[in-house]
């Protein structure tokens, strides 16, 4: 299989920072084909997993390595570029659930379809049937404000699934919430890998990257181990 066939592939990436006169590396030599379903990625803090999930979704460029997005070389591409394969093949969900505050529920879902220049009645209609999909068609017309936190990260997660994504991010998506919003979220995300999707789960809860297909565990930005969950 060639580089422009993957759907998520990344080989001997790496990163490094500077701070004042030492230089970090935050990420080295990782490789990994990501293959369809749910991969969490777990490590302690410091361990690389933010800058993995940065460098995997083109929001960051790498010092080495190649990193592959839908075919593109996310590592090649200038910023508007990655912007754009981002849009195009790949949803977020965050910790800090990222609405718009000023838009309602369904608008909130519908902004990325917007951005896509969707039709406003398709968008709509798409919105509304996401919402129906994560439980809360009842509440479309409410803002962030009115929602709790659990509603609101499952806004979230329809909103990264407006454009049908080859790749859903997660990173900590359940580390605001209570215990059940939280398994509610958790349930909601892993029955979205699909088909061809990969659900790449950052997380530092080793009782939620059991539930996923397939473990990674970064130590010092070095991948140490893969391991299919039990």
């Amino acid at each position: 299989m060639s580089e422009g066939d993957r759907v998520l592939y990344a080989a001997h990436l790496g990163k490094r920072y500077r701070q004042g006169e030492v230089w970090i590396d935050a990420l080295r030599d990782f490789t990994f084909d990501f293959p369809p379903g749910v991969t969490a990625v777990v490590g302690p803090s410091g361990s690389g997993k933010t800058t993995l999930l940065n460098l995997l979704a083109g929001f960051d460029r790498p010092s080495a390595g190649e990193v592959y997005l839908a075919g593109r070389p996310l590592h090649a591409l200038g910023e508007d570029e990655r912007a754009g394969v981002r849009l195009a093949h790949a949803g977020f969900v965050f910790q800090s659930w990222n609405l718009l505050p000023t838009l309602s529920a369904l608008e909130n879902v519908a902004f990325p379809l917007l951005l896509k220049g969707v039709p406003r009645r398709e968008r709509n209609q798409r919105a509304r049937a996401l919402l129906d999909e994560v439980g809360l068609g009842h509440r479309a017309s409410h803002f962030p404000h009115q929602l709790s936190g659990g509603e609101q990260q499952r806004v979230a997660i329809a909103r990264a699934l407006a454009l049908d994504p080859l790749v859903l991010f997660a990173d900590e998506p359940t580390g605001n919430l209570d215990s059940a919003a939280g398994e509610r979220v958790l349930e909601l995300l892993l029955g979205q890998a699909r088909g061809r999707r990969r659900v790449v789960l950052v997380t530092h809860d080793l009782e939620i990257a059991a539930r996923a297909h397939r473990i990674l565990r970064l130590k010092d930005g070095r991948l140490v181990e893969v391991r299919a969950s039990p």
